[in-house]
């Protein structure tokens, strides 16, 4: 699903215009971001966990051509769902 399709959903549903929806998804996306790069978490009752953390710094190799090389230290998200939606998802709901 994409943005666009995000935004035609919220139309079609809720009954804002179009401008008014995608107004609102980019706010909050915005409002994510935000959060996310302060190194807050995001935590969505009945969806999951958004979850930044920070990689060490690690030796990885060129597959190409065996050269060890050093991998830099990053942040990296990480989305663990709920168990409401893992049920959902297994269940077929």
């Amino acid at each position: 699903m994409t943005k666009a399709e995000i935004i035609e959903q919220i139309y079609e549903k809720v009954g804002f215009s179009k401008k008014e929806s995608a107004e609102i998804v980019e706010l909050v996306f915005d409002l994510m971001k935000e959060t996310l790069e302060k190194g807050d978490k995001i935590k969505i009752s009945g969806f999951g966990n958004f979850v930044v953390r920070q990689k060490r710094p690690r030796i990885g190799r060129n597959p190409q051509t065996g050269e060890s090389i050093e991998i830099s230290s990053r942040r990296v998200l990480t989305f663990r769902p709920s168990q409401v939606l893992k049920a959902a998802l297994n269940t077929g709901k």
